[in-house]
């Protein structure tokens, strides 16, 4: 969608975008040899603080209030997102500062609705994922409903329609596939929602290409565990109808869990 020339926007659109929390392979190695799933890791619980302890740091500092959730199906991501919901949707800005989890705080659903999106999915290649850990009838097995169930009461809209169906092939290429596809998914999902601030909880791959592909001349090379990126665009109306500038990262001088390099690449 592009701008409507030098008319003032209707107002700016925003899509934050995160990776997950700390996973329980990084931290314990023997974790695989007794999993059922070890292709799809949970948190660790320092996971889990540093997800809730996130989203109260979106709330207190962002400008603008998120209004739709999207996450990745794999486990590490959907609680990610729960914790961030529940900070995100907590009935009182003056939380309790000894809550180190969502687990009790008092929510508001009608605040935030969330939804799973496959196509924020992680890299379905062996640059990410160890072939001796890929489920070897090529069942990932993720089960919606009861991934669902970990979200917060009252905050999955069961009315979203995914943009991928489905998963992406495994053996996906990094540069051909992958990469663009993070790139379109925040487009496509901020597109569907265009009246609406969104969250991606994703993978540390898809917060760099959101970050590299919106902020120009620079390379991510690391991602923290909860780090972020704020994309912004304009919002123009005409005629009852919504189109939209380009997006533009927004360079926080907070730490934002985003480790990059201008790009040298000769001219």
């Amino acid at each position: 969608m592009a701008s409507s020339g030098d008319a003032a926007p209707e107002f700016y659109q925003n899509v934050v975008v995160m990776r997950h929390g700390d996973r329980v392979d990084n931290f314990e190695p023997m974790w695989v040899t007794f999993a059922t799933r070890p292709w799809d890791p949970p948190l660790i619980q320092q996971g889990r603080v540093r997800a809730f302890a996130t989203g109260r740091e979106l709330r207190k500092k962002l400008p603008f209030t998120l209004n739709r959730v999207f996450v990745s199906p794999f486990l590490r991501c959907v609680q990610t997102a729960a914790e961030v919901v529940a900070a995100l949707s907590a009935v009182s800005d003056n939380q309790d500062p000894n809550k180190l989890t969502g687990d009790g705080v008092p929510i508001d659903p009608s605040k935030i609705k969330v939804a799973v999106e496959y196509g924020l999915c992680e890299m379905m290649s062996r640059a990410a994922i160890r072939l001796d850990v890929v489920p070897k009838d090529g069942n990932w097995g993720f089960d919606i409903p009861k991934l669902e169930a970990l979200l917060p009461a009252g905050t999955v809209d069961k009315n979203v329609k995914r943009v991928y169906e489905k998963l992406p092939q495994w053996e996906e290429d990094p540069n051909l596939h992958t990469r663009p596809r993070y790139k379109q998914i925040v487009k496509d999902l901020a597109d569907k929602y265009p009246t609406e601030n969104l969250l991606l909880v994703t993978h540390g791959e898809g917060v760099g290409v959101a970050y590299s592909s919106f902020q120009k001349e620079v390379e991510v090379y690391d991602v923290d565990y909860c780090g972020y990126v704020q994309l912004r665009r304009p919002i123009f109306k005409k005629d009852q109808s919504f189109t939209a500038g380009e997006f533009e990262a927004i360079v926080h001088n907070g730490q934002t869990g985003i480790k990059c390099i201008e790009n040298k690449t000769a001219q």
